[in-house]
């Protein structure tokens, strides 16, 4: 696994990242922590460690951290996950595994035999079901979790998507640049954990709102 970089967006995360950074010592791969330079408890708690890098992010927005990562990796192939926890690494060697002949590889809550959350609840269960109906009819989308970004892929492909929301509008903008593109991409089940710090960093209803503008804006914009 020395050619993946883990691409850890982090906020606030001064409880959790340091937890979960001692789980991947256990994964032969680069780490690399994305956060704003005002998050300075959260680098605090990771400044004796050495087994990583840390980039400081030049605009704010959990999609600024996605592309500013993306952008800064050299490895082969990358992979997003976040810092809370919730998003198991050993599931980091099949995917690795799959993508030997994909572009991306997409994880999925409601894919059996696997899937399943602590995490969600009604309203982003809903939320996320309606998301994916749309995103499957109207971009002709093979996916059924369009909001979880536990992705691992070739960096190469990451970075062809063109990304541009700095904010949780990425989640949709992902998979369907992926599919403008014909990028070549599977979906596995993955169990969401619980967060560590327990502190869920979405607004459901005005992140929903934002989400449903990008997918429309996407649909009519055909390139």
């Amino acid at each position: 696994m020395k050619n993946l970089t883990l691409i850890i967006p982090t906020k606030q995360e001064a409880e959790s990242l340091p937890i979960f950074l001692k789980e991947l010592e256990n994964y032969e791969c680069k780490k690399l922590i994305v956060l704003q330079k005002e998050d300075k408890e959260t680098i605090d708690s990771i400044k004796e460690l050495t087994d990583l890098e840390i980039l400081v992010q030049e605009n704010n927005g959990y999609g600024s951290a996605l592309i500013e990562g993306i952008n800064f990796v050299k490895t082969e192939y990358c992979c997003i996950i976040n810092a809370d926890g919730s998003m198991d690494p050993k599931y980091l060697p099949q995917m690795l595994k799959c993508c030997s002949d994909k572009d991306l590889v997409f994880t999925s809550r409601y894919q059996k035999p696997d899937g399943g959350s602590d995490d969600d609840n009604i309203v982003t269960y809903i939320g996320n079901k309606i998301f994916s109906l749309l995103g499957n009819i109207f971009f002709r989308l093979k996916i059924s979790d369009i909001l979880y970004t536990f992705i691992l892929g070739k960096t190469a492909s990451f970075k062809k998507l063109n990304l541009k929301n700095f904010d949780f509008r990425i989640c949709v903008e992902l998979p369907i640049n992926a599919k403008k593109l014909n990028m070549n991409y599977l979906t596995l089940s993955s169990y969401e954990r619980s967060r560590i710090g327990g502190k869920k960093k979405v607004n459901a209803f005005r992140d929903g709102s934002l989400i449903l503008h990008e997918m429309i804006k996407l649909f009519f914009i055909k390139n």
